[in-house]
């Protein structure tokens, strides 16, 4: 059987392993060894499957997994979220949709120490439903705007989606950290304008909140103080080359140790709980992790992604549309896959061919992260949806998944306006990256 023949057969059998709802990274190991195994030998494909899981849980690059999974764990149990949404609420909470829009800038502040979209989107459920629905907010913006400001998880560094594609492409995670700063806030404040403009048209969505005095704001801010500390020590650190990525992560976690503890934020069983979690979820990215090599080995043997890039240079299309078409299938597939999976299933076969049309590795990183972010909150995957339900039931028995999918769309043409700025204006990506080196 011809490599390409076979390559196209085992892509066509993990479709069908997915739609048996069998674990991503086990699908991608079992296709990739099979597949590997047929075409080189069995002898071969065993070591490619030893060797791939000892390099992927033995990388010292991955190491920055768990240890920034750890911080925003001991982040969220030490109660820092309350805190960032106390501060945002006394600043927006007195003007028409000021609620929501506190809650998608606590989104963005508390991303800033977890790196987890779906965490991140729990947390801000768990802290801001109730509070909106208090104030009368319709079902709708209050759900949507958490399940959409969760979703800024993924870019605001430290972002694990941007650790994994920096190991699979071998780019520099300080660079896309860098790079995922200043489109973080162009989202939250194009997320915000998003909410204006909801509450504008129908006040009723988002009734005024408690309206505070100027020195009960200043008295709020204090409230940033841990966020900003942690912040400052690991992306500063990088920025001014004070740390490499895996000792920022180490000392970020140090960081939230030792204020939580100062401060008596942390119970013991909290601490117990943030391991679990963070046991749980890097194994998780590590198994991935683990698959994604293996398959993409197993794709390399067929040529696939070579083929796919001979064939796309053939066109004779500008780059930008050829990389529209490709930006295309990724928000297609992230409604239908978890952002992580689909990134390391396609980075084989797309990156090659982005690198031969030119474009930059930082740049086109930050984009299918901000594509992928639309699967988040998108039918029929939609993960921070489901999670947000999951979580206002607690709250609001009478909502719907319908009203929440309903209440991300404002922010769905919030991001694609921002993809637009992003594709037309790349030095908003490139800008900290090419100051920072």
């Amino acid at each position: 059987m011809e490599p390409s023949t076979a390559g196209i057969l085992g892509v066509l059998v993990m479709l069908a392993l997915f739609l048996t709802r069998m674990p991503v990274a086990y699908v991608m190991t079992l296709v990739g060894f099979s597949g590997f195994s047929f075409l080189i030998s069995m002898k071969g494909g065993l070591n490619l499957l030893s060797r791939s899981f000892y390099d992927s849980f033995s990388s010292y690059s991955l190491a920055t997994v768990p240890l920034f999974i750890l911080m925003g764990q001991l982040a969220f149990n030490s109660g820092i979220s309350r805190k960032l949404y106390n501060t945002a609420y006394h600043f927006f909470g007195n003007i028409q949709g000021g609620l929501a829009m506190a809650t998608v800038a606590a989104c963005t502040a508390f991303g800033s120490v977890c790196g987890s979209s779906p965490a991140t989107a729990a947390t801000m459920a768990t802290v801001g439903i109730p509070e909106m629905k208090r104030y009368g907010y319709s079902n709708s913006l209050a759900a949507g705007s958490v399940a959409s400001g969760g979703g800024l998880g993924m870019i605001m560094p430290p972002s694990v989606v941007l650790i994994v594609y920096g190991v699979l492409t071998e780019q520099s995670i300080g660079e896309l950290f860098m790079a995922g700063i200043i489109p973080s806030i162009v989202l939250t404040l194009l997320f915000i304008a998003a909410i204006a403009i909801q509450c504008h048209r129908n006040p009723n969505l988002g009734p005024k909140g408690e309206t505070f005095t100027f020195a009960e704001k200043m008295h709020s801010l204090i409230g940033l103080a841990d966020t900003f500390i942690i912040f400052a020590l690991v992306i500063g650190g990088m920025f001014f080359g004070f740390f490499t990525p895996n000792e920022s992560a180490a000392v970020g976690v140090l960081g939230i140790l030792v204020l939580a503890i100062i401060k008596r934020q942390l119970t013991w069983q909290a601490f117990l709980n943030s391991l679990y979690e963070t046991l749980r979820t890097s194994c998780m990215v590590l198994l991935l992790v683990a698959g994604a090599v293996i398959f993409g080995k197993f794709l390399a043997v067929t040529r696939i992604p070579f083929n796919v890039a001979e064939w796309t240079a053939s066109f004779d299309l500008h780059p930008l549309i050829i990389m529209a078409m490709i930006l295309t299938i990724y928000f297609i597939g992230g409604c239908f896959m978890d952002a992580l999976a689909l990134i390391m299933l396609t980075i084989p076969v797309f990156y090659p061919v982005v690198m031969s049309l030119g474009f930059d590795p930082i740049w086109f990183g930050i984009i299918i992260v901000l594509v992928t972010q639309i699967g988040v909150i998108t039918p029929p995957v939609g993960i921070n949806v489901y999670v947000v339900y999951g979580m206002a039931k607690k709250f609001e028995p009478s909502i719907t998944l319908e009203e929440i999918f309903k209440g991300t769309i404002p922010f769905l043409l919030a991001i694609i306006v921002g993809l637009i700025l992003f594709a037309i204006f790349p030095d908003i990506i490139l800008f900290l990256p090419q100051a920072m080196y």
